[in-house]
């Protein structure tokens, strides 16, 4: 919010969070001059020591240096990640910002957990197809899910009516749920959704880093077996 990358205040924001499994939107990946050019999920997933997986939703690619350039989804993970898989989605590519889904198993205790990332569009047809092709992969799924993101909806809405078919909103409510903007917060516009079988135990806007970006973090605790 005072246009200063600064990957230090970020890591800071997930480390007071204590948070297990973190879901990062707009990561840039030796994508330009304002990111200084780094990979800023390796620089947080070292300095947190956690693993991590990137979900590039654009490349570029400089092919006289041989270096991609991208920009996307990146999740971090405590617990080990067993596998990882990126969706760009192609429904009118380069007609709007490309978007994508990260997916990833990650064993919680005795179980596995596949652990989607996603951005989804303002336009109403790219986000009502992003929206379809992330619950198909849901259905899809023989692991319970959790699905982490900017959604660019309102609660109660029409897609977020459609999402609530197959998966459980952690908080479904407005109170203490406005994400954006991150000074004066008065949309939700960042979702945790679930499988329906798993428990939620607390879930709500995790009250830090108005400065380090526009949205505030979101987070939920929700109860595995171990």
């Amino acid at each position: 919010m005072d246009r200063r990358v600064n990957l230090n205040r970020i890591s800071n924001i997930i480390k007071s969070s204590n948070a297990d499994i973190i879901g990062l939107n707009e990561v840039d990946n030796q994508f330009s001059r304002r990111s200084n050019f780094e990979n800023q999920a390796l620089w947080l997933a070292n300095e947190l020591k956690m693993d991590y997986v990137f979900g590039p939703a654009i490349t570029y690619e400089n092919q006289s240096e041989n270096i991609f350039r991208q920009y996307g989804n990146a999740l971090l993970s405590r617990l080990p990640i067993i596998k990882s898989e990126n969706h760009p989605f192609d429904f009118l590519p380069r007609v709007a910002e490309d978007r994508a889904l990260l997916e990833a198993d990650i064993k919680i205790g005795d179980e596995i957990f596949t652990v989607y990332v996603t951005h989804l569009s303002f336009a109403p047809f790219q986000h009502r197809k992003q929206t379809e092709f992330i619950l198909k992969k849901v259905s899809a799924n023989p692991y319970s899910s959790i699905v982490l993101g900017d959604w660019n909806m309102k609660p109660f809405s029409k897609s977020w009516r459609l999402v609530t078919e197959y998966l459980k909103d952690v908080n479904p409510g407005h109170e203490k749920n406005y994400t954006y903007p991150s000074r004066r917060p008065n949309v939700k516009l960042d979702y945790i959704f679930i499988s329906r079988e798993i428990e939620v135990i607390s879930a709500g806007v995790f009250n830090a880093g108005i400065i380090a970006s526009d949205h505030l973090p979101y987070m939920t605790t929700i109860m595995v077996n171990q």
